[in-house]
């Protein structure tokens, strides 16, 4: 008796590798108009994003030209919209191809379509010669087929604030080149007015620079505009102003110094601007007062306490660059919980998560693993067989990985859980590996609490270090129990 021939989908599920003739009839039947598999998306239309103007792709069985090409300026972009809603499209898929997309969606989407957008990575494997007209028909036959991914997009009432804090942060970054451009000025003519002060921009820094650009020029006349909190006397400060006045460099120090106060005046009027729009914003009521613990501390350990003094020093101290308003109390209004008692975690880095991310993240992250691996701070897996192939590191240009990164650095040389666990990881992995793994745990830290309302207690590095050598206690037990030998705590004398 002749033996049947096993389908395709038989030989997949005894894991029977396809032929190259197989492969090749699949890839053509997907090709086709109509590859017979069920669809996911109805009413879709791929819209491939240029410069000058935009291809638009529908179904080719509403319309006898479904490929169509549109202007970028916005009468054709309502002309767009009008043209699919003429068609009964529900959902429109394009690329994030510079910024060209955005004016794009803010116009369909004010005319009720649900916008996609879509990473390009996921639909770069285009079969032939790739054109405009190509790009846009896969697109749209992708995302039928439900094979493409949707990019998280920020709700349009917090895309305001996101624009106000990165141009913010644009300001602070060009501010701080003009410091090193004002300092090294200064050390061009010999003035070592950084050695005698900690801070050029402080008080009496900027007094010191604006009289040197005003053309006093004596050490001593400079040295009297110092401020009773410096340490520095001012003999000290005297002898490091006296320095080789050079015309060029003192004019050069003048325009940086113009710049600096522009630089100034720019993150003053974005603070304003910043601070009517988080007043905008929606309050968060917290989840309650009983959710005390993260779920990686063990609750029934008592949490240290924290003290009035270190709760005083903590509101005290103020970073340079924190924008004028009381940033902390409105974040901890919109946010639902306080996300400043994460060691390492401070003001600015909470600002940028609420900033990029907003204040509800189960909604585009259904689990801290998808939330991490959305950051990029989970490792990546090739897997082939049922075997993993490789482990490989992606760069990420992500605002809010970079920011935590940071907070994982700067926890080196905390006394509190997190800085105990930090140096743990520095012991076993190499320094770039471990200040990735401990942003990720800071990522999974701030997704419990703003999606569960937990709030973060900190057990201190002798609680981290007594759970840690239980551990190690108990992967030697299991050692001896497999050698067949059995541990003997001995008594110290």
């Amino acid at each position: 008796m002749a033996r049947r021939k096993l389908s395709t989908f038989e030989r997949l599920r005894r894991g029977q590798k396809l032929s190259r003739r197989e492969r090749k009839q699949i890839d053509q039947r997907f090709r086709a108009e109509d590859p017979g598999w069920d669809i996911v998306h109805e009413h879709v239309a791929g819209i491939d994003v240029g410069n000058e103007s935009h291809y638009v792709a529908i179904d080719p069985k509403l319309d006898p030209q479904p490929v169509r090409e549109f202007g970028s300026w916005t009468a054709a972009l309502r002309e767009t919209a009008d043209w699919l809603k003429g068609h009964g499209i529900k959902r429109v898929v394009m690329q994030t191809t510079g910024v060209y997309w955005i004016p794009l969606q803010d116009v369909l989407e004010r005319a009720g379509f649900e916008v996609v957008v879509v990473d390009a990575r996921g639909t770069k494997n285009l079969p032939g010669r790739k054109s405009d007209v190509q790009e846009c028909q896969w697109i749209r036959k992708l995302d039928t087929y439900g094979l493409l991914r949707d990019c998280f997009q920020l709700p349009q009432a917090m895309r305001s604030i996101r624009t106000l804090w990165r141009l913010r942060q644009r300001w602070v970054s060009e501010a701080g080149r003009a410091i090193q451009q004002m300092q090294k000025a200064l050390i061009m003519m010999n003035v070592q007015l950084a050695n005698a002060l900690s801070d050029i921009t402080g008080k009496t820094g900027l007094a010191i620079i604006r009289a040197i650009v005003g053309g006093e020029h004596n050490p001593w006349k400079l040295a009297a505009l110092r401020d009773v909190r410096v340490e520095a006397t001012e003999e000290e400060i005297a002898n490091s102003l006296a320095g080789n006045w050079r015309e060029d460099v003192l004019f050069e120090l003048q325009q940086v110094l113009a710049a600096y106060d522009f630089l100034q005046k720019q993150i003053a009027e974005c603070d304003m601007q910043l601070e009517s729009c988080m007043h905008a914003q929606p309050t968060k009521l917290a989840c309650g007062e009983a959710a005390t613990a993260a779920a990686s501390v063990d609750p029934a350990t008592p949490a240290k306490p924290r003290t009035k003094r270190r709760t005083k020093e903590k509101k005290a101290k103020r970073q340079k660059n924190q924008p004028a308003f009381d940033l902390e109390a409105e974040l901890n209004r919109v946010l639902g919980v306080d996300l400043t008692r994460i060691d390492g975690i401070k003001v600015m880095t909470a600002q940028t998560v609420y900033a990029e991310l907003g204040s509800d993240l189960s909604a585009a992250f259904p689990s801290e693993g998808a939330f991490s691996s959305w950051l990029m701070l989970a490792p990546k897996k090739d897997v082939s067989g049922g075997k993993v192939i490789r482990h490989y590191s992606v760069h990420s240009r992500n605002r809010v990985a970079h920011a935590l990164r940071m907070a994982a650095e700067s926890l080196h040389d905390s006394d509190s859980y997190l800085g105990a666990r930090y140096r743990s990881l520095r012991g076993r992995l190499h320094g770039l590996k471990a200040v990735k793994a401990m942003a990720r745990y800071l990522a999974c830290l701030i997704y419990r609490m703003l999606t569960k309302g937990e709030a973060w207690v900190d057990r201190g590095a002798a609680y981290f270090e007594q759970k840690r050598q239980q551990r190690e206690l108990c992967h030697l037990q299991r050692r001896a129990a497999t050698m067949g030998m059995e541990l003997v705590a001995k008594k110290l004398a």
